[in-house]
């Protein structure tokens, strides 16, 4: 019990901490604009959340230097290229969820040498196995130290499992409204029978506010007076555009 409740704080932990990091690097380094990541409408990315706390329990679970006399920096070093492993299967797993299953294409690395269906990158994948690092030294440690803290049954922690049951609760609120707004998304991408990438098309919404001189809500990045299925349309018009400039360019060339 101990450890499912550190794993329950590890996922929002990792979560909140993921979101904030996709926040910066879509400010700074990708779009150049304050946008909400990921399709939940609150600072939570799962994604990051199932990462983060299987890194713990990998490292929790693995002890190759006990169980085969093997020198601890061997150890080190198998338990963390497991991790790596481990989460670039993650993001790869959640990338088909979407694709497959709901027509959304919540990140895209198209352009990223060496990428698989866009989904995963060897990038990406070294940008979690320097994650997988930092866990492994600096933050394996305070989570046994957190393990230990709810062994002690005292009354300074009893309050603790209703605050994360608050926190829970607030999730799953976020998680039914955004998945009632992506099952719209996903019923519109079945009937035409593409794929929508989540992120050019909240990029769209948003210069489409921007154009009509709407407010640009930040939280609730699809928000417009415009009806969700008329951008989904444009959407793919402009879509199609793009196709239409490749190929032109194309036959302009040869």
């Amino acid at each position: 019990m101990n450890i499912f409740y550190c794993c329950c704080v590890l996922f929002v932990v990792g979560a909140c901490g993921g979101w904030v990091l996709e926040l910066f690097y879509r400010r700074f380094v990708s779009s150049h604009k304050w946008i909400n990541p990921g399709f939940l409408v609150g600072p939570c990315l799962p994604l990051y959340g199932f990462g983060v706390t299987f890194l713990f329990l990998i490292s929790y679970v693995l002890h190759f230097d006990t169980w085969f006399n093997l020198p601890s920096y061997v150890n080190d070093i198998i338990v963390i290229v497991i991790m790596s492993i481990t989460m670039t299967l993650v993001e790869y797993i959640a990338g088909i969820i979407f694709i497959k299953g709901m027509g959304i294409k919540l990140w895209d690395y198209s352009t990223r040498w060496g990428n698989i269906q866009g989904i995963i990158c060897p990038l990406f994948s070294l940008i979690w196995s320097i994650i997988a690092i930092a866990f492994y030294y600096l933050f394996r440690q305070p989570c046994y130290y957190l393990i230990s803290w709810f062994s002690d049954e005292t009354a300074s922690n009893v309050w603790f499992p209703f605050v994360l049951g608050m926190i829970y609760g607030i999730f799953v609120v976020d998680l039914c409204y955004s998945c009632q707004l992506t099952h719209r998304i996903t019923k519109f991408a079945k009937e035409k029978q593409i794929v929508v990438k989540f992120e050019e098309f909240k990029m769209q919404v948003r210069l489409a506010n921007d154009k009509a001189k709407e407010k640009i809500h930040f939280v609730l990045a699809l928000s417009s007076s415009t009806p969700l299925k008329e951008h989904l349309e444009n959407y793919i018009n402009n879509v199609k555009g793009k196709i239409n400039d490749i190929k032109n360019k194309d036959s302009n060339e040869k």
